[in-house]
Order: C-alpha cells, then sequence, then structure tokens
C-alpha cells in the first residue's frame, strides 16, 4: 500500500502568481469549480509531491480538464469574445 503524499496545513500559505497574494493548498486544490487550478502543479511542487497526491484524488477526466486544456491566451479569449459578439449582433 502507498502512502499518500502529505497535504500542507492551511496555516502553510505560498504566494497565488495569478491572485498576487497568499493562499493556501486547500484554495488551489478547488478554485476552478470544486476542482484543482491549473497552475497548482507549478506553484505547490516544492513544497510536496503535489503531482503525486493530484493524480491520486483526480480522476483521469478531471486531470485532463485540468491540466491538459490550458487556458487560452488573454488576447485569443478578447479576440473570440469580440468575433462572437459581431456575429451575435449580425444574428439579431
Amino acid at each position: 500500500m502507498t502512502k499518500k503524499p502529505t497535504v500542507p496545513p492551511d496555516t502553510e500559505k505560498i504566494r497565488c502568481p495569478r491572485l498576487g497574494h497568499q493562499i493556501p493548498f486547500s484554495y488551489c486544490r478547488r478554485e476552478n469549480q470544486g476542482l484543482p487550478c491549473f497552475k497548482t502543479a507549478d506553484c505547490w511542487h516544492s513544497h510536496f509531491p503535489v503531482v503525486e497526491y493530484l493524480r491520486k484524488e483526480l480522476t483521469p477526466e478531471q486531470w485532463k480538464t485540468v491540466f491538459m486544456n490550458r487556458p487560452k491566451q488573454k488576447m485569443l479569449s478578447l479576440l473570440d469574445q469580440i468575433e462572437q459578439a459581431k456575429a451575435s449582433k449580425k444574428g439579431k
């Protein structure tokens, strides 16, 4: 039987590059509509074996949703939204 990696307590916080302030791991692992933030592995890898922990906690589908589908760059996302708004306006 393999031992689960020890999760840091909520008293241990690190700086979140997305939010800009200190947060605990418990926030990172539920930030994305109940799933981990896509940056969780990047941020916590030096504190404990986070990838090993998350692979045990998540289903393969959840892992793929969170870590294999990286969000679009901000500019591409904005351009998509502009195109959608144009298409919506033409449809009315």
